[in-house]
C-alpha cells in the first residue's frame, strides 16, 4: 500500500457494512409496530449481506424471506446480484432469478386487485433483471480485464523474446568478427614473436621476443574466452576460464616489461567484481604506459582505506618518444564506466614534472551494477 490507497480487503469491509446498514433500513425504518418475526426477518436478511462474497447462494436464501413477507428490497435484490456474478451456470442463475420476481411479485400484487397484476409483474420482472443483467456485465468486464492482461503479458513475452533473438544473433555477429579479424592478427603476432626470439642472437631481442609472444598468447586466451562469452550470451558456462583477480597483479606487472613497484595491501574475501575492477584498472594503466610513456618507470599501489578500495598507478615520464598506435579513448572510458557501476570513481592528472596518477576508489562491496560487468 503506497500513498492513500486502501488495501482491498478494507475496501470490501467498507462496501459489505455500508449495504448491510442499508439493508436494516429498508427494513427496519418501514416497520413501525411490526411483530417481533417480522423485524427478525428482516435483520437476518439484512446481516446475510455479510456471506454474499463467499456464498451468495446463502445471503440469498436469508433474504428471500425479507423481500417476500416485508418488502426488503435492498438485501433480495444485493444478494441476487452477488449470485449472478459468481454463478457460471446459468441456469442456476435464471433459478435465482425466478425466486426473487416471485417474492417481489408477491409483495406488490394485491389479491382480488386483478387490473394490477401485470404492472406488479413488470415491476418485479425489473426487480429481478436489472440485478442480474448488472452482475453479468460486471463479471464480463473483469473476464475482459484478465484477458487483455493476459494479451500484455503475452506481448510483452514475445517482444522479450524478438529483443533476445536480435540480441543473440548481433552477439554472434561481434564474435565471428573479433575472431576472423583480432585473432588471426594476434596468431600471426605470437607466430612471428616465437620465429623471432628462435633466430637472434640478442639476448635483449630475444627477451622482448618472448615477452611479445606471452603477451600474445594471454591475449588470444582472453579473446577467445571473450568469444565464448558473446557466443554464449545470458548462459555462460563453467568450461569458461576464471576471471582474473588481484593475486595475478604481481605476474601482469612483470609481464608488461615495465620496472614498477607493486605494493598491494588489500585484504581478502573481496568480491569477483572488485577483484576484476583492480586488475583491469592496472592492465589498462600499464598499456597506456607503455604506449605514451615508453621507458617510464611505475608504481603500482592497492589499499584498503576505511569502506574503500584506492588503486593508484604512478608512472614518471617517459625517456622515449611515444609509440604511434590507434587510439580512441575507449580504454579510461571503460575503467570510468566499470568503476561507476561498483558505485566508485576513477581520476587520472599530471603533475608538473610530466608524471601521470591514475587513481581508482571502490567501496569493499560490490554496487548495485556489479551484476552487469563483463571479462
Amino acid at each position: 500500500m503506497t500513498g492513500l490507497a486502501r488495501p482491498r480487503w478494507l475496501t470490501s469491509v467498507i462496501v459489505d457494512v455500508v449495504l448491510i446498514a442499508a439493508g436494516l433500513a429498508d427494513g427496519l425504518l418501514f416497520l413501525y409496530g411490526a411483530s417481533p418475526w417480522e423485524i427478525g426477518v428482516s435483520i437476518v436478511g439484512a446481516v446475510g449481506l455479510g456471506v454474499r462474497r463467499r456464498w451468495p447462494w446463502v445471503s440469498l436464501l436469508l433474504a428471500l424471506p425479507a423481500l417476500a413477507l416485508v418488502s426488503g428490497f435492498v438485501p433480495g435484490l444485493v444478494a441476487l446480484y452477488s449470485v449472478a456474478l459468481g454463478e457460471r451456470r446459468r441456469p442456476l442463475t435464471v433459478v435465482a432469478g425466478a425466486c426473487v420476481l416471485a417474492a417481489s411479485f408477491g409483495t406488490w400484487w394485491e389479491p382480488g386487485a386483478a387490473s394490477d397484476m401485470i404492472a406488479s409483474l413488470i415491476y418485479a420482472t425489473m426487480a429481478a433483471a436489472a440485478p442480474i443483467a448488472l452482475g453479468l456485465l460486471v463479471r464480463t468486464r473483469r473476464e475482459l480485464m484478465a484477458r487483455v492482461e493476459d494479451l500484455q503479458a503475452a506481448r510483452l513475452s514475445e517482444r522479450r523474446h524478438v529483443e533476445a533473438e536480435i540480441l543473440a544473433a548481433e552477439r554472434a555477429r561481434m564474435a565471428r568478427e573479433m575472431h576472423d579479424v583480432v585473432s588471426s592478427q594476434v596468431s600471426l603476432l605470437a607466430v612471428q614473436a616465437g620465429a623471432l626470439q628462435v633466430a637472434t642472437d640478442d639476448p635483449a631481442v630475444e627477451g622482448t621476443a618472448r615477452i611479445i609472444r606471452s603477451l600474445a598468447v594471454k591475449t588470444l586466451d582472453e579473446l577467445r574466452q571473450m568469444v565464448g562469452v558473446l557466443r554464449a550470451g545470458a548462459h555462460t558456462g563453467s568450461h569458461l576460464a576464471p576471471r582474473p583477480t588481484v593475486a595475478d597483479l604481481p605476474a601482469l606487472v612483470a609481464a608488461s616489461g615495465i620496472p614498477a613497484r607493486v605494493d598491494l595491501k588489500l585484504p581478502e574475501g573481496l568480491s569477483a567484481s572488485v577483484q576484476l575492477a583492480v586488475y583491469r584498472t592496472v592492465q589498462e594503466a600499464l598499456t597506456n604506459i607503455r604506449k605514451h610513456a615508453p621507458g617510464a618507470t611505475a608504481t603500482v599501489t592497492a589499499t584498503a582505506k576505511g569502506g574503500l578500495i584506492e588503486v593508484v598507478v604512478h608512472n614518471t615520464r617517459g625517456t622515449e618518444p611515444g609509440i604511434e598506435l590507434p587510439r580512441a579513448g575507449h580504454g579510461l572510458l571503460g575503467l570510468r564506466e566499470r568503476a561507476e557501476l561498483l558505485d566508485g570513481t576513477l581520476s587520472t592528472s599530471f603533475e608538473s614534472d610530466g608524471a601521470h596518477v591514475l587513481t581508482l576508489r571502490i567501496p569493499r562491496a560490490a554496487g548495485p551494477g556489479a551484476r552487469n560487468l563483463g571479462c
